[in-house]
């Protein structure tokens, strides 16, 4: 067991995943966490991670801090996506290596996986095939941030690794919709429809494409196991670069957006827009060696939205 007393840096502790895991540490007994406001402290500055790292001297990392965004803002901002990933990912790792950081986590994305591919979706399949090209800016950074962690472990045997979670949802969530992802953009949409009592809503693409879901918490719990349990020797002795986190099944998206409806009591109708992309036909991931080393999620998906949902509710400023 990890002493409770040692200290923790969470980049990314106020998004989605970080905010997750600070719950869950802080749950456990872990008090001593490193946080800083990303809008005042600037991860893709060189300079200043390594001010940090020199004042701090975290004993454990665990990287939740991303430029992350849905279809639409990956495909706008894709320079963007790009270069503050690979900064960011790249400044923290390296600063953990020269610093001496006895285990870091490094979150990646089910993005990295190529567009076409057998499902479910190996840890193997890893650069076996073309990228989406709509978050392709993205999944390269995420990519280079797996491979950062494995060759920093082979080169310099750093206790760091990387897990892939699949799309996740949950308090916290990003509820724009001009950037966020498909399962808060529902919740938004179809709660203003229900307010407005608008007769139909609009979703992008056929509806048809396939998605995996994991409730934050259940991830966050993930990364408790992983933390406590796991070291990078586990994860390379297997000839794999990452570990995929996931609930192991997934649903069209037309699915989800029923089960949305319904779960916010919304009676109008649904109109799906043709023209707009659809994304990868089908991301589910094999969740096989995770569940092998003793974990499994527990929210299922309606308990997952209904918690979603009410948090949206009592707690997002439309």
């Amino acid at each position: 067991m990890i002493d409770r007393e040692a200290k923790i840096y969470i980049p990314g502790h106020k998004g989605l995943v970080g905010s997750a895991i600070v719950r869950k540490f802080l749950s456990e007994g872990f008090s001593n966490l490193v946080m800083f406001d990303s809008k005042s402290f600037d991860l893709r500055n060189q300079r200043k991670v390594e001010e940090l790292f020199e004042a701090e001297s975290p004993e454990y990392v665990i990287i939740a801090a991303a430029k992350v965004g849905g279809i639409l803002a990956n495909n706008m901002f894709r320079a963007e996506f790009i270069y503050d990933n690979l900064m960011i990912e790249a400044n923290l790792i390296h600063n953990a290596y020269k610093h001496k950081v006895k285990k870091l986590i490094f979150l990646g994305s089910s993005c990295i996986y190529p567009k076409i591919t057998p499902q479910p979706i190996k840890e193997e399949q890893l650069l076996a095939g073309y990228l989406e090209k709509t978050n392709e800016p993205y999944a390269v950074a995420k990519i280079a941030g797996v491979k950062l962690c494995e060759n920093y472990f082979r080169q310099y045997d750093s206790n760091f690794y990387s897990v892939m979670p699949t799309n996740l949802y949950g308090p916290n969530d990003n509820f724009d919709l001009k950037s966020s992802h498909v399962l808060p953009a529902l919740i938004r949409k179809i709660h203003e429809a229900k307010e407005n009592n608008s007769d139909v809503i609009e979703v992008w693409g056929t509806g048809k494409p396939r998605r995996e879901f994991l409730f934050v918490d259940d991830l966050a719990d993930a990364i408790f196991y992983l933390f406590e349990n796991i070291d990078a020797r586990d994860i390379y002795s297997k000839n794999i670069s990452h570990l995929n986190i996931g609930a192991g099944q997934d649903v069209p998206i037309s699915e989800l957006t029923e089960l949305i409806k319904n779960i916010i009591d919304y009676k109008g109708n649904i109109r799906y827009d043709f023209t707009k992309p659809d994304g990868t036909p089908q991301k589910l991931l094999d969740v096989t060696r995770i569940r092998n080393l003793g974990w499994k999620h527990k929210t299922g998906l309606k308990e997952g939205i209904r918690k979603t949902y009410e948090w949206f509710v009592n707690n997002y400023k439309l």
